[in-house]
């Protein structure tokens, strides 16, 4: 059934991603998109078959506290993780960038009170992570569960448990495809832990419908992006939507070096409103919870010029006349499980912007795919140099 389904969903990324190779610059990156349901199914099979979450059941608690350690997108991953596990657990997650916890360890740690800490690197070499680790396994009592997409690292040397994702890594310099698996996984793991049988099932359905989603809205979503170029780029969202802000405009800011901004959705109106006109484009994320005061902000923002691009799962009709442009999911699932797609048009959107402004994408200018400091910043964290590898 499994090996079908993989069938099917790889003609399905063939078909969406005819002549996308044939791009100056970004052909890698969007194969890495449009293979997120492919890869999707892969970690599913994978830890399926390993049983590696069994163990990371009976080794871990959903009643404690968790505490995520990471940076860049792998920090705004873990917050998305941390705010959907605190309202599902209803006990205390949160997230902090690595540098918070290697300058203030010990009031991070008072604060979280957490005895279980997640450490995501996606190349397993981040220097400021490492240096986490090291301190946690010197200096703590806890429990650390290292997430990567290396076969092999310091991270997992350094981890009580490690979770292992080699085959959701990419080869292009920005994280879309791992970011969104390892989400899918840890909704997995949190399943798991609530005993909840329907979230399983919906998150199992998941690879098939984005394929059919991205088939139908990619390169609408490309097509907008290229059409013109703003000034201001701003991603909103409310909740565990607001760290997929942070993320989008992350992935835009990587993809296309454009200014872009995010914010709680309703914060909007509180001072960063004067930048909505004609050369701002406003991507608005909306929520469950929200919806309806968002839509209200849409309006409003559209009557001040601006352009507005809309991510719903089912729309209005007055979102219909208020967005230039509208993307529905269309799902029956629950929210907790929309997320990954719920990320996928940024991704896009990135990508064609960059192009549009002359730029390769997969490469984009004064990143690496992995930020591994030189040695002397190393050696003051005690961290053993590893060889530069894929991020």
């Amino acid at each position: 059934m499994i090996k079908n389904k993989r069938r099917v969903l790889k003609r399905k990324v063939r078909a969406a991603s005819h002549g996308a190779t044939s791009e100056a610059g970004g052909g890698q990156t969007i194969l890495e998109i449009l293979s997120q349901p492919a890869t999707w199914l892969e970690t599913a099979r994978q830890f399926e078959r390993n049983g590696k979450l069994a163990g990371i059941y009976e080794n871990f608690s959903a009643q404690e506290p968790w505490l995520f350690v990471a940076c860049g997108s792998s920090y705004y991953l873990s917050r998305t993780i941390a705010a959907q596990w605190a309202n599902l657990f209803l006990t205390a997650c949160t997230a902090v960038p690595a540098s918070e916890l290697l300058f203030a360890p010990h009031e991070v740690m008072q604060r979280a009170r957490a005895r279980q800490v997640v450490l995501v690197s996606r190349s397993g070499v981040t220097t400021e992570v490492l240096r986490a680790a090291e301190w946690l396994k010197a200096n703590a009592a806890v429990q650390t569960l290292g997430v990567t997409c290396s076969g092999d690292s310091v991270l997992e040397h350094l981890c009580t448990q490690t979770l292992k994702l080699p085959w959701a890594d990419e080869k292009s310099m920005v994280m879309t495809r791992s970011f969104t698996s390892i989400l899918l996984l840890f909704e997995r793991l949190a399943a798991k832990f609530a005993g909840d049988a329907g979230l399983v099932s919906a998150l199992d359905g998941m690879p098939e419908k984005t394929a059919a989603w991205l088939a139908a809205n990619a390169d609408k979503i490309r097509a907008f992006g290229t059409r013109k170029q703003f000034e201001d780029y701003v991603f909103l969202g409310q909740g565990a939507h607001y760290w997929l802000a942070q993320e989008a405009a992350l992935k835009l800011t990587e993809m296309s070096s454009s200014y872009a901004q995010a914010y709680h959705t309703l914060e909007f109106r509180h001072g960063p409103k004067s930048i909505a006109g004609r050369d701002t484009l406003i991507t608005f994320l909306l929520s469950l919870a929200a919806a309806e005061e968002e839509s209200l902000l849409v309006e409003e923002l559209k009557k001040l010029g601006a352009a507005t691009l809309v991510i719903a799962n089912r729309a209005t009709p007055a979102l219909r006349r208020n967005s230039d442009l509208l993307i529905e999911l269309g799902l029956d699932e629950p929210e907790y499980a929309r997320m990954a797609m719920t990320s996928i048009p940024a991704q896009l959107l990135g990508l064609a912007v960059g192009l549009g402004k002359g730029l390769n994408p997969d490469v984009p200018k004064n990143l690496t795919r992995a930020v591994v400091l030189g040695a002397k910043a190393v050696a003051a964290g005690n961290v053993t140099p590893a060889k530069r590898r894929r991020a």
